[in-house]
């Protein structure tokens, strides 16, 4: 068992730094010289220096001959000070007047602000700087009243929210948020990588379900019938027994089903792996230490973007998100050993029943955490999941090599070994009163020779609210799709 780490220390970081990105190596481009980020890091080495930045008008105070433009980027946050004397007069009447979250660049000196006074014994604090400007341009004006508030504490509703996305990202914990969807991401790929997988891309556009089902959005393809895809599943398996051997896909999938939960959407991102010469206990496995290695990454890289997501679940009452680094391997409770413990708790279930949310937080009073409930019955999978005939469960019946992973209440997951062998996915189907003539676009790439193979889809949405501690999924996902939104 590989436990997490211990602690790791961490200095609270400036308000600078909090949530924002790190500029160091980012090149100039037309609009700016630096960076404010790279300003506000290097100004003890800049001062003097003339720099051009641009940002967003956060706050603007005084009137008369001065003016306190604060500004913000993406990097960081700058004061940068205006004098009448030193500008335009229309030019800095429009600046002192200019509203809330307007597009904004200035050029100026970079210079050391004046220390705030401290008691006697008292440590100075770290020095700050601004710029003392010399030109500026006002790129774009912000209308006002703003629909959603950047800096205030007023709440709004996430519908709101929603239809102003381009507005709620400029929020610190919001923008943060999506900082660690992308390093959710980074993490991910990493991980695989480093395990021999490579990244593919399979087609969005498909002619049939690959899954089977009903919940397929339909369209047309000049004047083919044909659909958006719900899983690569497939193609995965295609580029496996092509000899590709280890492959992952992070990319979208589409649901037609009309489900109005906080954990569902129509369109979602996932993680899937497929793997040659694996059985399920091997990607079980893979999974696991792609978990551990994003949540290891996070807590030793990204702790300024926990710490925003914190001051902001402070702000509203709610319990900090802590960064447990989950021990590997995850437990493993085999389907018949779940509905044991269910009935234990009082719950009410057979042995070929499917384990429903209130069956799983009686399984997760027990493991709370990441935990697998692998051997499903047969009959409860999709007929490619592969089974090792006489592999019984406690009733009898025939288990598959499928699983699910779970976090507590809710699953994660689904996986298993993939059925390799060509007339066993026949007799699978006709088993499940299909016709295997309807599936010839799937079992036609299994008669020429197909090795045992195993994987997976995980959805990202679904690591980020375990991650982040999100109560719902549209706060996750940057342009959420469900069936009552399809813009913005």
């Amino acid at each position: 068992m590989i436990e997490p780490p211990g602690p790791i220390p961490f200095k609270t970081p400036s308000r600078h730094e909090r949530g924002m990105r790190d500029s160091s190596g980012w090149r100039p481009t037309a609009y700016r010289s630096h960076t404010i980020g790279q300003v506000v890091s290097n100004g003890a080495d800049m001062v003097g220096s003339e720099v051009t930045v641009a940002g967003y008008a956060e706050t603007v105070r005084g009137r008369g001959a001065i003016c306190f433009l604060m500004l913000r980027d993406g990097t960081g946050r700058i004061q940068a000070f205006l004098k009448r004397d030193n500008l335009d007069e229309d030019l800095f009447d429009a600046i002192q007047s200019s509203t809330r979250e307007s597009a904004v660049q200035v050029t100026g000196m970079v210079a050391r602000k004046r220390p705030p006074k401290v008691a006697e014994g008292e440590p100075a604090p770290p020095a700050e700087f601004e710029i003392n400007v010399v030109g500026a341009v006002i790129l774009a004006e912000a209308a006002a009243p703003l629909p959603v508030g950047v800096i205030d504490d007023v709440n709004v509703g996430l519908d709101v929210r929603l239809d102003n996305r381009h507005l709620d990202l400029r929020r610190a914990h919001v923008n943060a948020m999506f900082q660690l969807r992308g390093k959710v991401l980074q993490y991910g790929r990493e991980q695989l990588i480093s395990e021999g997988f490579q990244e593919i891309n399979t087609p969005k556009i498909i002619a049939a379900a690959a899954e089977g089902g009903t919940n397929l959005f339909p369209m047309k393809y000049f004047d083919t019938d044909a659909y958006l895809s719900q899983s690569p599943q497939l193609y995965k398996q295609l580029a496996v027994l092509g000899g590709l051997e280890r492959v992952f896909e992070v990319g979208p999938a589409f649901r037609a089903e009309k489900h109005d939960t906080y954990r569902h959407l129509n369109e979602f991102v996932s993680f899937d792996i497929e793997g040659a010469w694996m059985d399920d206990e091997d990607v079980m496995g893979v999974q696991e230490r792609m978990i551990h290695h994003i949540w290891s990454q996070i807590s030793q890289n990204e702790q300024n973007l926990i710490h925003v997501l914190n001051e902001y679940r402070s702000s509203q009452g709610q319990e900090p998100v802590t960064l447990e680094i989950p021990s590997i391997p995850f437990p493993r409770i085999s389907y018949c050993d779940a509905v044991e413990i269910v009935k234990a708790g009082g719950g009410e279930i057979e042995w070929g029943d499917d384990i429903e949310s209130h069956h799983c937080d009686i399984i997760a009073s027990k493991h709370p955490g990441f935990h697998f409930i692998p051997r499903w019955p047969m009959s409860m999978k999709p007929f490619y999941i592969h089974h090792k005939e006489g592999e019984l469960g406690s009733s009898g019946g025939q288990l598959s090599r499928g699983f699910d992973l779970n976090y507590g209440r809710d699953e994660m997951t689904s996986g298993g070994q993939r059925e390799h062998r060509f007339e066993v996915l026949e007799q699978n189907l006709r088993d499940m009163e299909l016709d295997p003539s309807d599936f010839t676009f799937y079992t036609d790439g299994f008669r020429f020779g197909a090795p045992p193979h195993a994987g997976w889809g995980l959805g990202v949405a679904r690591l980020l609210m375990v991650l982040t501690g999100a109560g719902n999924v549209r706060e996750v996902v940057l342009f959420p799709r469900d069936r009552s939104r399809v813009t913005p």
